[in-house]
């Protein structure tokens, strides 16, 4: 491939990381901690490329005719197909300026094969240990990772006749329907799920990937081994809601 060709790619690749990173949408594939690295990386990209191109300026260099010559010489020998392949690298960069893939969701947890956050511990049996009181106040927002922890492994039963208030999106089964949240260590492919199981009326018209609020009381004891520790939630309210700006927990 071409110097020129070597330095617009650079530059598209990181000005596809510098837009990600200011509009937002890299919290789609990564947690908040990892924009300062995006930017710093796509910066770094485009001014190693506006250096050498600058370079090649000051230089006068042309379009090289000893790469021209390299080129014809591959194509030549059945190699061409190896610098025009080179060119495929820019399809992503494309995808990223024109279709921004979209955050995770109810395929990729049907597609988890039932993995929770709690499935890893399906082996062994769960120790309870005792969890801090929540909150006073008659609706408690939590985390849907904090409701099936506290669900599996709290020894006070603290959910207990509690109502608490959850966000996530919709994910259907054949008989069941899930509010659910994606948790990442690092970026979406680490992210496994946490899931409540609803229980309520107006559950039919709930669609997959609809973002919703629910409050309600999660059900005692219903998160067991057999379910993968998924608790259900008895809803009391429900409404539709815009997908947040960071998906994940």
């Amino acid at each position: 491939m071409r110097r020129e060709a070597q330095n617009i790619l650079l530059i598209l690749f990181g000005g596809a990381l510098l837009e990600i990173a200011v509009n937002g949408t890299y919290l789609r594939y990564v947690k908040p901690t990892q924009q300062p690295w995006l930017i710093v990386a796509g910066a770094t990209m485009v001014v190693l490329a506006v250096v050498a191109i600058a370079k090649d300026i000051r230089a006068g260099r042309p379009s090289s005719v000893d790469e021209d010559t390299s080129l014809v010489a591959d194509a030549t020998s059945g190699h061409g197909h190896r610098t025009r392949s080179t060119w495929m690298l820019v399809l992503p960069v494309l995808t990223i300026f024109l279709v921004a893939p979209p955050a995770l969701g109810a395929d990729a947890v049907n597609r988890s094969n039932g993995r929770t956050a709690a499935s890893g511990q399906n082996q062994r049996a769960i120790v309870k240990t005792y969890f801090p009181p929540l909150p006073a106040g008659a609706v408690v927002p939590m985390p849907v990772s904090e409701v099936v922890t506290r669900a599996s492994s709290d020894a006070t039963n603290s959910l207990n006749g509690r109502t608490v208030a959850l966000t996530g999106f919709v994910v259907r089964t054949k008989a069941d329907v899930y509010l659910v949240r994606l948790v990442i260590a690092c970026c979406a492919a680490d992210a496994f799920p946490v899931k409540t199981k609803l229980d309520g009326a107006n559950l039919s018209a709930l669609k997959n990937d609809e973002w919703i609020e629910t409050t309600g009381i999660v059900a005692p004891d219903s998160a067991t081994s057999a379910n993968g520790y998924t608790p259900t939630l008895a809803m009391s309210s429900l409404r539709q809601i815009p997908a947040p700006a960071d998906p994940y927990e």
